[in-house]
């Protein structure tokens, strides 16, 4: 992975060498202390070690009893779903996969009638084995398995915490069972168990993954100018503190459409405290060229562009046309005028004096991928640290869960009680 800050260099909002300078004595004492956390496994910062802790050989064990199936549908949300889906969007293979993670009934009833069941691997994916629509969504996988004539407990491998209804549930009907690493929160997870079973499943090479992280991890430095993952990190944390509070995630490659799913997770839940943080938004190029440019460009100052793109593709030749004012595309091909649509929007924010950064990676395969995850990980985690947050946690999201749960009788939680305190001005549309 390698990353170009120049064009946050002069703009507005902007950077300037001699500041870049001096938050590096900064940057320095923050890998310290990511190194302490390292070192002594502390919570969250674990994760970071997952390219030396993640054990490919148990998760192929584990999967290993689910021979050529056809599908395989993993029940999760957040964290236990989004590094999966971008690992099994980005790559190539023969088994479908497909994520129930949200409790949406038209999309789990569809979803469910078009599975070939018998031949789909249910992969349940919960650290707390508690997860209300995570084990909503299973019941009604189950069921409809049984209603199919599928035996459920040959069909589903389980992910979860040492305790929880999972756990249980996996003890009872002895299903394949695979550990959530102890001190990863979920978003921090793609490189370990959580991530990784789907990738298993699909026949992608698991190591290439966690050697790509390994890549990642070896590049941390205690500098900005000698560690990519580093650079980002500062660039956006001070870029956010000069009013660039948008962090749109544009990659040039449709395959890398769900990694800014997983990147907006990552950013938000991390970061977005303490009346601070950076809003992920998530692009497509070149489609969003044609949507969200003319806001990037000549909207309000307060966002950073971030282009990923692979250097590498498989291309599609442009066939020759003596169509009046096409001509200049025949005899082109489709990679290459998506390398043109990158470096003409890229140039176009510049020309503007918009700060963007470009991240590129050699191409879209296991190693590289694991690398770039690795790397957004380090790169939020650095940020977190410059910024004094506790960057591991989502209280927020905690609070919500606790509300939702109390709601469905699932306890007596006070966050529901704020559902009746609900302030109303409707406006209808009956006439």
């Amino acid at each position: 992975m390698d990353v170009d800050i120049g064009n946050t260099l002069g703009t507005t909002p902007g950077l300037t060498t001699e500041y870049l300078d001096r938050l590096d004595d900064r940057v320095a004492d923050a890998h310290g202390t990511i190194a302490d956390g390292m070192a002594t496994e502390e919570f969250g910062y674990a994760a970071l070690n997952l390219p030396e802790t993640a054990d490919p050989d148990a998760i192929r064990t584990t999967v290993s009893g689910f021979e050529d199936p056809e599908a395989v549908v993993t029940v999760g949300i957040g964290g236990s779903a989004l590094g999966a889906a971008t690992l099994a969007n980005a790559l190539e293979s023969d088994v479908d996969a497909y994520f129930l993670d949200n409790v949406d009934p038209d999309h789990t009833e569809r979803l469910l009638a078009d599975l070939p069941l018998a031949e789909t691997v249910v992969n349940v994916v919960s650290n707390s084995g508690t997860t209300a629509e995570t084990l909503a969504n299973f019941l009604v996988v189950r069921e409809a398995m049984d209603r199919n004539g599928v035996d459920w407990t040959e069909r589903t491998v389980v992910t979860t915490g040492p305790e929880g209804n999972l756990r249980r549930l996996a003890d009872r009907h002895d299903l394949p069972a695979l550990d959530v690493p102890a001190g990863v929160p979920g978003r921090f997870s793609v490189l370990s168990t959580v991530g990784l079973a789907v990738a298993a499943l699909q026949g992608h090479d698991v190591e290439a993954i966690i050697r790509g992280g390994a890549d990642g991890k070896a590049s941390l430095a205690g500098s900005l100018y000698d560690s990519p993952a580093y650079a980002y990190g500062a660039v956006a944390y001070a870029l956010a503190e000069r009013g660039a509070l948008t962090n749109v995630l544009l990659p040039y490659a449709e395959s890398l459409e769900t990694f800014a799913e997983w990147f907006a997770q990552l950013w938000a839940e991390s970061l977005g405290k303490d009346g601070v943080g950076q809003t992920p938004a998530r692009a497509l190029g070149a489609t969003d060229q044609h949507s969200q440019l003319q806001l990037y460009r000549a909207g309000p100052r307060d966002k950073l562009v971030t282009f990923v793109r692979p250097r590498e593709r498989a291309d599609v030749a442009i066939p020759e046309t003596d169509l009046e004012g096409l001509a200049y595309l025949g005899g082109g091909s489709l990679g290459g005028l998506l390398d043109a649509e990158f470096e003409a929007t890229e140039a176009s924010l510049a020309a503007a004096d918009r700060p963007n950064v470009r991240i590129e990676i050699d191409r879209v395969d296991e190693r590289a991928l694991g690398e770039l995850l690795y790397g957004m990980e380090a790169a939020c985690v650095l940020y977190g640290e410059l910024a004094s947050l506790e960057t591991f946690t989502q209280p927020a999201v905690e609070w919500g869960k606790r509300a939702a749960r109390g709601l469905l009788g699932g306890g007596d939680f006070p966050e529901a009680d704020a559902v009746s305190d609900k302030r109303e001005l409707a406006v209808s549309g009956d006439r």
